[in-house]
């Protein structure tokens, strides 16, 4: 159970968020004040309307509402809008950086400039309260032809990438289907991660490890299926960019007290906390810890290793990753000294 002790902690602790899909931030609230600058009808008639309509079963059914709700994206200032309020809501729940998945592929398909889609979202991030990268998702339900042209048209912003990563539908859409396109990245000098082992099977995350080269996987709650897979990714310290709530929301457990972090952890697997998509999902980075240590037994020693794992599994330089688990670590010496 969670005292006020342990949950003062959760909260106040310097983190980092990995896993975070900027268009899954957006709320009921700014897609209906978008709507309205766009002159875009929606098919709800409320904000209540909409915030309803998140009764998600699975994956599909979650991604129809969510490409609906970014069809209100048009403009740089409605991107620059949506990362902005998302920075400010990591401020608050001390957040210190933040790798930012995107998606350009669900906006230059609605004929929006690949350029407006990654300069406001780059222009929020220079102006935001954190430290915050750019990591460009490919839509694994469309084919590795699309996606290697979403990376060409990428190119002339190479600066502003720090990866890529695979996200979308996952059943039926195995990592190795994008294998050319992760290796162009790669040769780039991208940094590589994938969804795998959220719905799909344990085989593919040894596939995103062994075909595309990732250095961090996002979900990987399945890796427990296999003892093998398990051993492996606890020796060669492979991040895992764990998602609570959104776990909840898309039946991946039924309830919270049924989730596998803390078996991930006792497993010596480095898995951090993140919000996945948090307007959709019920919460942002502190909620998806507060209902993770409310509902499993987890305490400051895993508050701790959660917060170092999301700094050590950062694609940080060497220099800024040691500084902030400087900062995590007299965080908990000061909190436990009380």
């Amino acid at each position: 159970m969670l005292n006020d002790e342990l949950r003062s902690i959760v909260q106040n602790m310097p983190k980092a968020e990995l896993h975070i899909h900027i268009e899954g931030s957006l709320e009921p609230e700014l897609i209906f004040a978008l709507a309205q600058r766009n002159g875009i009808s929606l098919p709800y008639a409320s904000v209540e309307d909409l915030r309803a309509a998140y009764a998600f079963t699975d994956l599909q059914s979650f991604l129809d509402i969510y490409y609906a709700g970014a069809s209100v994206l048009l403009t740089e200032q409605d991107f620059y809008d949506m990362t902005a309020a998302y920075l400010a809501r990591a401020h608050a729940d001390h957040v210190r950086h933040a790798e930012i998945f995107f998606d350009p592929q669900t906006h230059t398909a609605r004929g929006v400039p690949f350029e407006t889609v990654i300069n406001g979202i780059w222009r929020a991030c220079q102006e935001g309260p954190i430290s915050a990268s750019l990591i460009m998702c490919f839509l694994r339900h469309l084919s590795e032809e699309e996606a290697l042209a979403t990376l060409d048209e990428a190119l002339p912003y190479r600066d502003k990438l720090l990866g890529v990563g695979l996200d979308s539908s996952e059943v039926g859409h195995p990592p190795e289907k994008f294998a050319r396109v992760f290796e162009r990245a790669r040769q780039l000098g991208l940094r590589l991660v994938a969804h795998a082992g959220e719905e799909g099977p344990p085989s593919y995350i040894e596939s995103a490890l062994d075909v595309l080269k990732v250095e961090r996987i996002d979900h990987g709650v399945r890796t427990l299926d296999s003892p093998e897979l398990t051993e492996r990714l606890a020796r060669e310290g492979m991040a895992l960019t764990v998602c609570p709530l959104s776990n909840i929301k898309l039946r991946v457990f039924d309830v919270m007290g049924s989730h596998n972090l803390r078996q991930l952890l006792d497993a010596g697997l480095a898995a951090t906390v993140n919000s996945d998509d948090p307007a959709y999902f019920g919460g942002y980075l502190n909620d998806n810890f507060i209902a993770a240590f409310e509902a499993l037994p987890l305490d400051a020693g895993h508050a701790r290793q959660l917060a170092r794992n999301s700094f050590s599994a950062s694609f940080l330089d060497p220099e800024r990753k040691r500084a902030f688990l400087a900062e995590v670590d007299a965080f908990f010496a000061d909190a436990t000294a009380h």
